[in-house]
């Protein structure tokens, strides 16, 4: 009896011993599992053991969409309101923004779009700051698989396929709309109307279709006269430099139309100095929608404003988690936008944000 209850004890040992190693290397294996997928935490429960194909991060929806974006600069409060609503909607959405600024230049666009190429972010966007010569450093992107998507400002380029979306407002539109102000306040009058104009950067998108819906308007009428136009490169600096010559190259001006109202600004404080009265001697219509032009028109100093909505972010990000998703977007979006007499613009005023 005694040696079969030994042998028995025996068994039992040996099958305990068994039962041991094969635990011991049952958990071995799941740890050096944990260890090659990078997790730091508590060990992962039986059933996520199994292999997939997915980073840890993307398979609990950690991994954030990378969003590459190069402004134009910052010559302009429109510009800065801009890129603060693009900073904060990407922030707000947890997309990791790779932001650039270009200086208004377009060789430093081109070098930041490759940088994002290199860096392999998931979309690409940006404000051109002209509209041509984008093809190459566009196909470079689209050979490596990145979307890109156009913000504010359009290119010319033939190939649509380079590019998704383009976001931004129709400024043709806002030409004619400028157009349509001088018309109306001059229907009665019966001699010329000397206009002004202050170009916005040569080459760039607002400023060519400013210019042209603004000139399709007028053009009905040969009493409207464009005298003198240049460009002020979107600044109040250089909107106050050109306007100080063309106020000593010309006596007689009646309306100044400026494609922002940066150039608005400096052109006011050159029509100043030289004793006369904005928005009484010269009427002045500006393009944007800047606090500080309500501010002025609420002085009478600007007396027609045409809205060109900055505050692109949220559209923005809503359009990059679209686009990274699959989901099919329009190749235009066109914002929404108004304008503003001097009683809209003091009764908007209190409201406005940026």
């Amino acid at each position: 009896m005694r040696k079969r209850f030994i042998g028995r004890r025996a068994g039992l040992v040996i099958l305990l011993c068994a039962m041991m190693a094969f635990m011991a290397a049952c958990g071995s294996s799941g740890g050096s599992q944990q260890q090659a997928s990078g997790g730091g935490g508590a060990p992962a429960p039986s059933q996520s053991a199994a292999p997939s194909s997915s980073t840890p991060s993307e398979s609990t929806g950690e991994k954030k969409i990378v969003l590459g974006f190069s402004q134009v600069g910052a010559e302009s409060g429109w510009r800065t309101a801009n890129t603060k609503s693009i900073q904060e909607a990407a922030a707000a959405a947890g997309i990791d923004l790779r932001f650039s600024d270009a200086q208004q230049k377009q060789e430093n666009q081109i070098k930041a779009i490759r940088s994002f190429i290199q860096q392999k972010v998931d979309v690409i966007a940006f404000s051109p700051v002209v509209e041509s010569g984008w093809d190459t450093v566009l196909k470079e992107a689209k050979d490596a698989g990145i979307p890109v998507i156009l913000t504010d400002r359009a290119i010319d380029s033939p190939d649509t396929s380079l590019y998704v979306s383009f976001l931004g407002s129709d400024f043709v539109e806002e030409g004619r709309r400028a157009g349509r102000w001088v018309v109306e306040q001059f229907k009665d009058h019966d001699g010329d109307v000397n206009i002004v104009e202050l170009q916005g950067t040569v080459g760039s998108a607002p400023a060519i279709d400013r210019k042209a819906g603004f000139e399709e308007i007028i053009s009905a009428d040969p009493k409207f006269k464009i005298i003198a136009s240049q460009s002020g490169d979107f600044t109040r600096a250089k909107g106050l430099e050109v306007m100080q010559a063309i106020l000593k190259a010309h006596k007689d001006i009646d309306v100044l139309y400026a494609h922002n109202d940066d150039m608005a600004l400096g052109a006011i404080q050159a029509i100043e100095a030289a004793g006369l009265k904005p928005g009484q001697d010269i009427l002045i219509v500006s393009v944007d929608g800047i606090r500080d032009a309500f501010v002025a028109a609420s002085e009478g100093k600007i007396n027609f404003i045409v809205e060109c909505n900055p505050l692109l972010g949220p559209q923005l990000m809503d359009l990059v988690k679209k686009v990274v998703a699959g989901e099919p977007v329009p190749k235009r979006i066109v914002t929404e936008e108004r304008t503003f007499t001097i009683e809209e613009a003091i009764a908007e005023l209190p409201n406005r944000q940026y």
